[in-house]
């Protein structure tokens, strides 16, 4: 045994460690150190056993499947209200006879659908017997510009917009979500729908807008029938 330490003089920790890696049959050959080595306790001053520690990092990991198993199972609720929520929505839509009906309806059940405070939608280039409509109230050329030029929805605290002054309560406005509707993504814009909140991080730079998007795509769908050509 005196021979044992002038053996593991030369030796670093990384000598044992590349060893006991290119001997994978040593603790089957000396299972009984297996219950003498003793790691440090995350939890605690105690330490303990190989066996607990690898015990303890076992429910570890079965603890973090659990919660990324929940966080799925939520998030699939929640994409499945939306997903029927967008279909009430649409399909409310899609039932109207009359295009006049169309802005006001698409408006409401989009605050009801999907709670949002304030929104509201203008259009120009309407054909001349929608030219009427409160929904064709004449809108800035800068903004008409503004609104071509958006490629996804611009969302942010830009309560000075001349867009804001389409709410009911503009002043309430902390954030808002400016919705360009045309026929496709390479086409200039005919209309925009805004969406607005009290609460300043309703709407911000940083979200993602893929359903912002989405609702745009259905709203100018919906309201090409008001349209000179009706679509």
């Amino acid at each position: 045994m005196s021979s044992i330490p002038g053996r593991l003089s030369g030796l670093s920790e990384d000598d044992i460690a590349s060893y006991l890696v290119q001997t994978p049959g040593f603790f089957e050959r000396h299972a009984e150190l297996l219950a003498h080595v003793e790691l440090a306790n995350p939890h605690g001053q105690r330490a303990v056993s190989l066996q607990q520690r690898q015990m303890e990092m076992l429910r570890e990991r079965i603890h973090g499947l659990e919660r990324r198993l929940m966080d799925m199972i939520r998030h699939g609720q929640e994409n499945a209200v939306l997903s029927d929520r967008l279909h009430q929505w649409v399909r409310g839509l899609m039932l109207l006879a009359d295009p006049r009906d169309i802005p006001d309806m698409l408006v409401i059940d989009l605050q009801e659908q999907f709670m949002v405070p304030q929104a509201a939608m203008r259009l120009w280039e309407v054909a001349p017997d929608f030219e009427s409509e409160p929904v064709a109230r004449d809108v800035s050329p800068e903004l008409r510009r503004f609104a071509s030029s958006l490629v996804t929805p611009c969302c942010g605290a830009h309560t000075s917009f001349e867009a804001v002054q389409w709410l009911a309560q503009p002043a309430a406005v902390a954030s808002l979500a400016l919705l360009p509707l045309r026929r496709s993504m390479t086409s200039p814009a005919f209309g925009m729908l805004v969406l607005a909140s009290s609460d300043p991080m309703r709407y911000t730079p940083e979200m993602g807008t893929d359903f912002l998007v989405r609702i745009a795509e259905l709203a100018s769908a919906a309201v090409t029938r008001l349209l000179p050509d009706g679509g």
